[in-house]
């Protein structure tokens, strides 16, 4: 019951996502079915660490990464705090916990180079599932939106008129994107495209061929296919489109607080983790304005 009443609270007071909320209850499930076949524990509420510990080492023998294994910790750490809110337990058994080290990763966006080179190619057909694939890429990168708020977009939501979109993002906030001519032109083909289906989602802007809302798996498989045409990078995901949007955006001189805004970023710590990588760019303009920089001793 305790469960049942954590991921309401999640989802109607602290309004998750769906994915989030699902990933919550699938996390809790799991160690919920691993407590009860392995230490008859009916009820996670009374869970100590040594069960949790347990379950950890089970996770990393599973071949579980240490930041998928930290995650899920992650999950219990909320759950368990609900249960201190609530008055239903009076201490966390992981109170003392720390998380497993893991390798910081650093995720190297696509360059504007490969971009062009995908958007201008003629790798895209020009039927209905070559135009929605394309406009997939343009609507990611142009925007910077996440997966799932691209999924969930509303047909509605689409201002023609303002050259903008309203997304609907984490926590059920929204926010107005802009969008560029080249990108409102594509998205004319596509809806012109998607008159012609036999079935279609009327109210969401996206569906496939066969009527249907587009699933997490299409969206990335979309990207990971395409700039594994163009690019050698290791990770190709929609998730690398939002942060080559941020990187670009920031490399050309934009505003840290602007591009907090168009992300959906509650505060700009969030929206720091994509200027590693525009640390060349300010390298470059440090050389060329400090007085002792490079140019002034050439």
């Amino acid at each position: 019951m305790s469960v049942v009443r954590f991921l309401d609270y999640i989802t109607h007071e602290k309004k998750y996502s769906t994915h989030t909320c699902n990933a919550y209850k699938k996390n809790l499930t799991d160690f919920s079915d691993f407590c009860l076949s392995h230490f008859e524990l009916e009820s996670i509420v009374y869970a100590d660490y040594s069960h949790i510990r347990t379950w950890i080492i089970s996770l990393v023998e599973s071949q579980n990464t240490n930041r998928t294994v930290n995650r899920k910790i992650s999950v219990l750490r909320s759950y368990y705090k609900f249960l201190l809110r609530t008055e239903t337990i009076t201490s966390s058994p992981l109170k003392l916990h720390r998380p497993l080290k893991v390798s910081k990763k650093v995720n190297v966006p696509f360059s504007t180079d490969e971009v062009d080179r995908l958007l201008n190619s003629d790798l895209f057909s020009t039927d209905y599932e070559g135009t929605l694939q394309k406009t997939i890429i343009k609507l990611l990168y142009y925007t910077g939106i996440r997966r799932q708020e691209l999924i969930d977009l509303k047909t509605t939501s689409v201002d023609f008129e303002t050259h903008s979109i309203k997304v609907l993002g984490k926590r059920n906030k929204e926010r107005i994107i802009p969008i560029l001519p080249s990108l409102l032109g594509c998205l004319k083909i596509y809806l012109s495209l998607k008159k012609d289906l036999s079935v279609s989602l009327p109210d969401y802007f996206f569906c496939t061929s066969g009527g249907i809302k587009l699933s997490e798996g299409f969206v990335y498989k979309t990207v990971n296919y395409y700039f594994s045409l163009v690019s050698t990078k290791v990770k190709k995901s929609p998730h690398m489109l939002r942060h080559s949007f941020a990187t670009h955006l920031l490399n050309n001189g934009a505003d840290l607080n602007s591009v907090k805004e168009l992300l959906g970023h509650e505060s700009v710590a969030a929206t720091q983790v994509y200027t590693h990588s525009s640390l060349k760019r300010i390298q470059e303009i440090y050389d060329k304005t400090h007085p002792r920089g490079k140019k002034a001793r050439s």
